[in-house]
């Protein structure tokens, strides 16, 4: 059976979490990677994954060491994380350079200017992003040349997720691969 990897995007404080966790739910065998404990792994020395690059670089290839092991041991993979399109297509080219048979369906959650704000203030304080919300959604805006991957979330409440896992599972403009 072909395994999938759904890489599930967007800025901080859209839902990616809440989603994910609903998503391996729905697979029958599942994980879950999140990409920000990822990140955080190396505790001394450790920069921000978007301002350094040996962090930067160094998360994304334990996230792809990972997503090969899970998905060599016949798991399907749901990695939560801030992946903008060239990450994405990376995953997927060095998933194939690896020659590990793989769907790469990669999802990008979109809101408006104010629906990010209001969701990023609904979170526990400890972990609101603030502006860093808005600057990841004006910076996805930039890098989505199309829309096919987008999911504009703007409409659904928590009380929706179902379908909106069915329209991940089920919608193939989602694919890479």
């Amino acid at each position: 059976m072909l395994r999938s990897v759904y890489i599930i995007s967007g800025p901080a404080g859209i839902g990616k979490s809440t989603t994910s966790r609903k998503l391996v739910e729905h697979l029958d065998r599942s994980s879950y990677i999140s990409g920000d404990d990822i990140s955080h792994l190396p505790v001394n020395g450790r920069g921000k994954p978007w301002i350094c690059q040996e962090t930067h670089k160094l998360t994304w290839t334990n996230i792809l060491s990972l997503v090969k092991n899970l998905i060599e041991f016949n798991y399907d993979v749901v990695l939560d994380y801030v992946t903008f399109p060239s990450e994405a297509n990376w995953l997927a080219c060095e998933l194939e350079r690896m020659n590990v048979n793989v769907r790469v369906v990669y999802v990008v959650f979109m809101v408006d200017h104010e629906t990010i704000i209001r969701r990023d203030q609904l979170r526990d304080p400890s972990i609101q992003m603030g502006e860093r919300s808005v600057i990841l959604l004006n910076e996805f805006r930039e890098v989505l040349k199309d829309d096919r991957h987008i999911l504009n979330t703007q409409e659904y409440s928590v009380d929706q997720l179902e379908e909106m896992i069915e329209e991940i599972l089920n919608n193939n403009r989602f694919l890479i691969s």
